[in-house]
């Protein structure tokens, strides 16, 4: 049986609080390509290369050329209908929170608060060496002028504040992320594969403790089974159908 949006709109209703967990899929409608589809990033780029801590050890200038490329995209990338259709449910009491893999800061620039970053953010970038962090206008303005960002403070090579292949994902905010879909009365997964882990088994939480799971998905995911509503649709116009059924 299909699934429509009114469908999703009566769960939404019936089990709060809400807690959404997005992934690429949504930030794909502001420009922003995906990394693993057969047209994304690493169809390009071996992740290797230029996506894990060791490269960056190894090879810091090329991980940054790498990244300088993405940043220009992200800067100047616009939250997407989506975006604003989830800051708009949780103005209104209906999203409690969003947990996102997603690195690009869109959500926040949305307008939603309650925001999770599993995998970091480039917002910002940290030295490795004196731990000192610096705002992304800075790192832009810096790489304008070298290959790759030095510290400000001891001259080392700033890392970029996101989660590279290799790193542990940042402690505080999985476990956020596991605190607030335990309290879920639903799960709403927007634009992920759920393939990467350990944010692929967030459902898993979910179900074990009786949330109920929802996915809004391009293609298929590992989850469809387990969920209660499985819509595949674009993440723009089905959330932005969602705010208005729930108006």
């Amino acid at each position: 049986m299909a699934h429509t949006v009114p469908d999703l709109a009566a769960l939404v209703r019936e089990r709060q609080p809400c807690v959404v967990l997005t992934g690429a899929g949504i930030s794909t409608e502001s420009g922003i390509p995906d990394f693993r589809s057969p047209g994304g990033i690493w169809a390009e780029y071996d992740p290797m290369e230029y996506a894990t801590i060791d490269a960056f050890r190894r090879d810091p200038v090329k991980v940054w050329e790498f990244y300088a490329l993405r940043f220009e995209l992200l800067t100047t990338a616009e939250p997407n209908a989506g975006h604003l259709a989830l800051a708009e449910l949780e103005r209104r009491g209906l999203v409690a929170a969003v947990v996102t893999q997603n690195i690009d800061g869109l959500h926040e620039r949305a307008g939603s608060r309650e925001v999770v970053e599993v995998h970091g953010s480039i917002r910002s970038a940290s030295c490795l060496e004196c731990g000192e962090r610096v705002p992304l206008e800075e790192v832009v303005a810096a790489l304008r002028a070298a290959p790759a960002p030095p510290c400000p403070r001891c001259g080392a090579l700033l890392k970029p504040d996101v989660v590279m292949f290799g790193e542990l994902l940042p402690a505080d905010a999985i476990d956020r992320a596991i605190e607030l879909v335990r309290g879920a009365g639903l799960l709403l997964v927007v634009g992920s594969s759920l393939e990467v882990h350990p944010v692929a088994g967030l459902p898993d939480e979910a179900v074990s403790a009786g949330v109920a799971l929802a996915i809004l998905n391009r293609g298929p995911t590992p989850f469809d089974r387990l969920a209660s509503i499985r819509i595949d649709g674009a993440a723009g116009e089905t959330l932005s159908e969602l705010a208005e059924a729930l108006a």
